[in-house]
């Protein structure tokens, strides 16, 4: 007889952490729920994660070592399309923990709701020796601790705020990445961020108000998203990037449920959607990403004529406006650089001034030293 498959596959990527693997793969074996098959990749570490891996004897554990390293999000792929059996998916990352009772209680709640396609929960911060992260100015520190909001109001809140869910928090029906497509390979910051909202255009979320994820913030910035330079520069690309999405809004009713704002740009002989988004996108509250975007699209359209007429009869909206757009906004820092490289300036020569009034300073004490010490020398007598 063929078993029957798990309710739930659990995908668990793995990445030189061998002093996480242990906790976070037995968060997993240890849950209350257990109708479950947990796929782990291990991505070539090279450190003893594999050997650590290596040694659970669990039917329901599936190990996997890749020949070569492929990313994260290869791994996720892979587990996602050729390996999982389970109609519903759990992400989990290996230097993350579960609290014992999440996937049961995520379970249930996508039982008893059926028009939601993914749940995520909210999460406990902790550092490498898990303790609860004591640094509340972390980035992480709030982030993921979020309420509800409807797939319409996360779509806003995504556009100007960024991403606001924990990926090892979700479980998700399989069928939504069947709708929605896989992860992008060609992103290394945003993947899950890019998938919440191409999830979000078809799909209901939720949130539990339980801390079911203990989230491992690492030190020195060692997250694959932690503060640095590279991280913070490939962000801005990839946000640019996921901008996109809200440019293909199909219907006016879609858009003004995500931005009540359009509602000023209806028109009942005809609207222009993209421009609508695009005049959204350049507005003061949207990030310098989305405004770049905005701009694009706005040359896209005045570029041609028939659409560049509909947009002048609709919204009186021509070349001189769009000019003026390009003129206000300082999408690329280049007069803020400027203004820091002219203050750096001042303060340079300030101190370079400074630094010469003490070398004078220093001169002229030398100077009155010397001069005491030859007061203070005795003269010769004459017997």
């Amino acid at each position: 007889m063929k078993k029957a498959s798990p309710k739930v596959s659990v995908i668990l990527t793995s990445y030189n952490h061998a002093k996480y693997v242990r906790e976070a793969i037995d968060s997993v074996i240890n849950q209350t729920f257990n109708d479950f098959e947990l796929i782990i990749i291990d991505d070539t570490s090279s450190d003893n994660s594999w050997e650590l891996i290596s040694e659970y004897v669990d039917p329901r554990i599936r190990a996997f070592r890749n020949e070569t390293n492929m990313g994260p999000v290869f791994c996720v792929n892979k587990a996602i399309s050729e390996l999982a059996s389970g109609n519903y998916i759990a992400i989990h990352h290996s230097d993350d923990v579960w609290e014992l009772n999440k996937l049961q209680k995520q379970l249930d709640f996508l039982a008893a709701n059926p028009n939601i396609g993914a749940v995520f929960s909210n999460t406990h911060l902790i550092d490498e020796r898990g303790q609860p992260l004591a640094d509340r100015s972390n980035a992480y520190y709030s982030i993921f601790n979020q309420s509800n909001r409807s797939r319409q109001e996360w779509l806003r809140h995504f556009f100007f705020r960024g991403n606001a869910l924990c990926h090892p928090s979700i479980l998700i029906r399989k069928q939504c990445y069947e709708d929605c497509g896989l992860y992008l390979d060609y992103l290394a910051q945003l993947p899950d961020f890019d998938m919440w909202i191409r999830l979000c255009f078809k799909y209901d979320i939720h949130v539990l108000p339980e801390r079911l994820v203990r989230f491992r913030v690492l030190d020195n910035e060692a997250n694959s998203s932690g503060n640095r330079p590279e991280v913070r520069i490939r962000y801005r690309s990839e946000a640019h990037y996921i901008s996109q999405y809200y440019f293909n809004i199909s219907s006016f009713d879609e858009l003004v449920t995500i931005f009540p704002e359009a509602k000023e740009y209806y028109r009942s002989n005809g609207c222009e959607l993209k421009f609508i988004m695009a005049i959204i996108a350049v507005g003061e509250k949207s990030p310098p990403w989305a405004k770049l975007f905005g701009i694009e699209t706005l040359f896209e359209l005045l570029s041609d004529a028939g659409t560049r007429e509909i947009i002048r009869s609709l919204y009186q909206f021509e070349s001189r406006e769009l000019i003026a757009l390009t003129g206000k906004f300082d999408l690329f820092f280049l007069e803020s650089v400027a203004y820091l490289n002219h203050e750096v300036a001042k303060c340079n020569a300030l101190i370079s001034k400074q630094a010469e009034l003490i070398e004078q300073l220093t001169r002229l004490a030398q100077i009155d030293g010397a001069m005491e010490s030859n007061r203070q020398i005795p003269k010769p007598s004459h017997s």
